[in-house]
C-alpha cells in the first residue's frame, strides 16, 4: 500500500456531493463504495504499522523495563501525520483509480396462484 505520493488532504475538506456521484450515479451508493474501500485501506495500513513494530517489540518487556525508543517514535509519528483512510479513498475516487462492480440483480420468481 503505497500512501507516499497521494494528493489526499490531510485536514477535512468540503466535497460537492454532485461531482461525488458523477461516476456511480447514486450518492447513498458513493458513501458505501467509499466507506468499503476506506475499511480496505484501513486495513492495509494497520498490518503495514503492526509489522514495522514487531521489529521493535521486546521478548522479555516488563512495564517496568520500558524505554523510550526514538525509532519508534518516529514510526508512530509518520502513521499518524498520513492522510485518513475516508480521504486516501475519496482521492482514489476523484482519480479513477477506484474499481467497485455490482452484483447482478437477479428478477424474483413470479408468484403462481392456483
Amino acid at each position: 500500500m503505497s500512501t507516499k505520493h497521494s494528493n489526499a488532504a490531510l485536514t477535512t475538506i468540503t466535497r460537492d456531493v454532485n461531482k461525488m456521484d458523477g461516476e456511480v450515479g447514486n450518492v447513498y451508493e458513493t458513501v458505501s463504495i467509499l466507506g468499503k474501500r476506506a475499511n480496505q485501506i484501513s486495513v492495509a495500513i494497520k498490518e503495514e504499522l503492526t509489522a514495522k513494530l514487531e521489529e521493535f517489540a521486546l521478548l522479555g518487556e516488563n512495564l517496568e523495563e520500558v524505554y523510550e525508543n526514538r525509532e519508534q517514535i518516529e514510526v508512530s509519528k509518520h502513521y499518524e501525520r498520513m492522510p485518513k483512510p475516508a480521504a486516501l479513498a475519496m482521492e482514489e475516487l476523484a482519480e479513477g483509480k477506484l474499481y467497485f462492480r455490482r452484483p447482478e440483480v437477479i428478477a424474483p420468481a413470479p408468484v403462481l396462484k392456483p
